[in-house]
């Protein structure tokens, strides 16, 4: 049997975070959902709500915590317990200050660069060892402070960009999963 994955997008939950650009691991998961016809995600004891998709062979759940950022940590390796998937298949999808916007970069594994979400992720799951989608969102212009950059919508410019960035965000994730890091990346990391 193909081994299954965890797929799951960083963020805050409720209205007022919902298209900031701390969630924007959460709007590839939504944009995954929709594109593999699944229609709503059903809650888990775990503290996120679910979906399961396919790709290729490959079962997927794909998740949302319900809990906040910096405690992402706990539901995903309740997540992960339930289901006995190894960290090395988990996908994390995180907004990335210091990348530019509209820019993506996949890896396995590294520090959490002051990203809390991330932080949490590697304490609970106790290894650093798991995948990360990288969705870069860039450092606020001026003297604005990052922690309150994040939780601001996107420019009026980066909205007109975001709908086919988070499209290329998901499909990375497809092309992780069936094609592997390494060709992932040359293909996404530009």
């Amino acid at each position: 049997m193909t081994q299954r994955w965890i797929v799951i997008g960083l963020g805050n939950p409720g209205d007022q975070y919902a298209n900031t650009r701390h969630n924007i691991g959460q709007m590839v998961i939504n944009h995954l959902a929709i594109s593999n016809s699944v229609s709503k995600f059903s809650p888990h004891k775990s503290k996120v709500d679910i979906a399961d998709i396919k790709v290729g062979q490959a079962p997927i759940v794909l998740a949302k915590s319900r809990g906040f950022m910096n405690e992402s940590g706990i539901p995903t390796r309740a997540l992960s317990d339930f289901y006995k998937v190894d960290p090395a298949h988990i996908i994390a999808i995180h907004d990335e200050l210091d990348i530019e916007f509209n820019t993506i970069r996949l890896k396995l594994g590294g520090g959490d660069n002051g990203h809390n979400g991330l932080k949490s992720l590697t304490s609970h799951l106790g290894t650093p060892n798991y995948y990360r989608l990288r969705m870069g969102i860039g450092r606020p212009v001026g003297r604005q402070d990052p922690a309150d950059f994040v939780l601001k919508p996107f420019a009026s410019v980066e909205r007109s960009l975001l709908e086919d960035f988070i499209a290329r965000g998901a499909e990375s994730i497809e092309s992780l999963i069936q094609s592997g890091l390494e060709l992932t990346q040359q293909k996404f990391n530009k």
